[in-house]
């Protein structure tokens, strides 16, 4: 991924809550030289660290349909990628105090890593609990995966469960970290004013990351 150093996300914390708050990410293998994708929702399971080297960076829990043969490229054991895409919004000049061009304000996580397959009843019925379980919980009456026996084969015999091991991921968290304080002060102003959800989300994430660049004394 394209990842200028000056909005580089190295938090694992915050990738990690990234992940979390947008999860429908994007699943991307390659077979014969054609990329295949397919849109999944993911659960991210953390290791001992999110970013560096060697094991314990954590995994990836999802499932596709059986009929889609995106799911065979995983015998292949080569890696696959799953991008996120957080909030993103258009950033107008006239909300700098400097000279400026237009641009767009992002957060996107590219995760890399290596398929295993949930193939046993008792393990793909308890990634799908807790699929539900998590998205359910905000409900104020959370539906519960409860159905009869037949049903639940059925649906299960439909479903490819998988692992993904993750080996790497980047990150990048761009909110004008290369303008001035006060610059970036206009653009968190403006887009507070807008009642646009992203707007306000792309604000709330850079408010959260000036004042964590200044506690950790590296503002500019």
């Amino acid at each position: 991924m394209y990842c200028p150093p000056a909005f580089v996300e190295n938090d694992h914390d915050t990738i990690a809550e990234m992940i979390r708050s947008y999860p429908f990410g994007v699943l991307i293998t390659c077979d014969q030289g054609r990329s295949e994708v397919t849109h999944l929702p993911f659960m991210l399971h953390l290791g001992k660290t999110v970013q560096g080297q060697g094991q314990g960076k954590g995994k990836l829990i999802g499932h596709i349909a059986r009929a889609n043969p995106q799911w065979q490229h995983f015998a292949h054991g080569e890696e696959v990628l799953v991008v996120f895409q957080g909030p993103h919004t258009y950033i107008s000049p006239s909300w700098y105090t400097n000279f400026g061009v237009p641009t767009w304000n992002y957060a996107a996580v590219h995760v890399w890593g290596t398929v295993r397959l949930i193939e046993d009843e008792a393990s793909l019925n308890a990634m799908l609990i807790e699929l539900t379980e998590t998205h359910e919980a905000a409900r104020p009456t959370p539906w519960v995966f409860d159905i009869d026996p037949e049903r639940r084969a059925h649906l299960m015999a439909m479903l490819v469960g998988f692992e993904i091991d993750i080996t790497d991921i980047q990150a990048t968290f761009k909110f004008n970290q290369n303008r001035s304080e006060q610059d970036r002060a206009g653009v968190i102003a403006a887009l507070s004013l807008s009642p646009d959800a992203d707007d306000q989300a792309v604000a709330c994430l850079m408010r959260e990351q000036m004042t964590s660049r200044k506690k950790a004394g590296t503002n500019e």
